[in-house]
């Protein structure tokens, strides 16, 4: 074929796979190189493409014509014979891991022309890019599930095995390897100016052009000088055990408030918007509790748990609490109402739509509300150990404002930042590995 011919031809293969449901989400760049795998033939009618128990290799995808699909008998289909029309994709037992042979009988109806892509290849091109290979299989998966109704074959499909670069450290794992490609790319050192232009800017304003609103504030070189004093004037620095005594009596406040919101705000918010009668009961007790400041439960805490550590902790609990239950209402919401009747039409009982599809549904909903509510339990904590702590940041940034520790503040200030921004790291990269696997309800986004 002529070089001009040959990129006519991939052209056509190119518009023809993003028609095709599992290529509708790949880039242009690897949709083409999946177009040069295929190859386009013409089948006359009653050409028996391949019959079961043969060898499976290649996947097919209509072009024109139809073709008859009849899945036998022992594989349980609910939809055992289905006639392909164009921009069908069938032949898919070449991607299944422990079905080497044919597990239909795919018949020519109507003078048909079909493109033919190898299975092992189209595997090897995936793995060069295995996020995109992750989408690709999954919406394999999502087509057998949906079109040809046998979800028992969806553990069967073959993975993508994900293959470091020559340049990267062998038996680094999938963690290490993402921290490396976050390390390459502009992000950190974006990062790093912003927080310079943050530093600059507060030495300018307090230390060189002494603005009348920054009289009173401490400036950049006395809180570093007190900071990494071993001997600090006001008490407190890297070099003392108070200082990190604090610091951890603030965490394990947060985390167990965090946990606690965490178990039971998920559980509220899946059933708030899960049940209607259930919201119509509970929502608007809810919505009026939820505008309450954290400072106007004080009293009430006091008296209602007469240890001060609970009390702590409870009101740390508080805006955590409302902050995941609402997001996970949310993600519920959000979820299309087509998946859940899907889900009753394949014959999925209550139970198990609430299952397989509202909470994996409402995950990216339940993780973000986790960030905020991490965060908003630090913010909660602070105004809880004002009030009522011994210990803990919220406390030393309290007890150094009486005493005129103004660098002491900061120096509160600023480790409160970062002990939050870290926490809030941890939720968001727990997130991101357990929905992982989440690729496939991700990538229908793309219908």
């Amino acid at each position: 074929m002529e070089p001009d011919a040959q990129s006519v031809e991939v052209e056509r293969m190119l518009e023809i796979l993003r028609k095709t449901m599992p290529f509708q989400m790949v880039s242009d760049a690897l949709l083409r190189r999946i177009a040069a795998l295929g190859r386009q033939e013409r089948y006359e009618r009653g050409a028996v493409l391949y019959d079961q128990g043969d060898k499976a290799g290649d996947i097919y995808i209509v072009i024109s014509g139809s073709v008859e699909h009849a899945l036998e008998p022992g594989i349980n289909a609910r939809r055992p014979v289905q006639v392909l029309g164009a921009g069908d994709v069938f032949g898919w037992a070449a991607l299944l891991e422990k079905y080497p042979h044919r597990l239909a009988k795919a018949v020519v109806m109507d003078v048909a022309v079909i493109v033919r892509i190898n299975g092992d290849e189209l595997l090897r091109l995936l793995e060069a890019d295995p996020d995109a290979g992750d989408v690709v299989m999954s919406r394999f998966a999502t087509m057998i599930t949906r079109d040809y109704t046998v979800p028992d074959l969806i553990a069967q499909m073959r993975g993508i095995h994900r293959k470091m670069h020559s340049q990267d450290i062998q038996g680094m794992n999938l963690t290490l390897y993402r921290i490396l490609q976050w390390i390459k790319s502009p992000r950190p050192y974006l990062m790093v100016i912003g927080i310079a232009l943050f530093l600059g800017t507060w030495y300018l304003f307090v230390e060189v052009w002494k603005l009348p609103r920054f009289q009173e504030m401490p400036g950049l070189t006395v809180v570093l000088k007190e900071w990494l004093n071993p001997n600090p004037v006001y008490g407190l620095s890297l070099y003392t055990a108070e200082y990190y005594k604090h610091i951890g009596v603030s965490i394990w406040r947060v985390a167990q408030a965090f946990f606690l919101a965490t178990a039971l705000g998920v559980p509220l918010g899946l059933f708030l918007g899960w049940s209607r009668k259930f919201k119509e009961y509970v929502f608007p007790v809810f919505e009026t509790l939820r505008p309450i400041p954290i400072l106007a439960w004080v009293p009430l805490a006091i008296v209602m748990f007469i240890a001060t550590e609970s009390a702590v902790i409870y009101l740390t609990f508080l805006a955590s609490f409302f902050a995941t239950a609402l997001n996970t209402m949310l993600g519920v919401e959000s979820i299309e109402e087509s998946y859940v009747r899907a889900a009753y039409c394949l014959g999925a009982k209550k139970w198990q739509v609430f299952r397989h599809v509202i909470v994996p549904g409402a995950l990216p909903f339940i993780f973000t509300g986790l960030q905020i509510s991490i965060g908003v339990a630090w913010f909660s904590l602070v105004a809880a150990e004002m009030v009522s702590g011994q210990y803990g940041l919220g406390y030393v940034i309290n007890t150094s404002y009486t005493m005129v520790r103004y660098p002491t503040i900061i120096i509160g200030m600023i480790t409160l930042g970062a002990v939050g921004y870290v926490t809030s790291a941890m939720v968001r990269i727990l997130g991101d590995y357990l929905m992982q696997w989440r690729v496939r309800e991700l990538a229908l986004g793309g219908q």
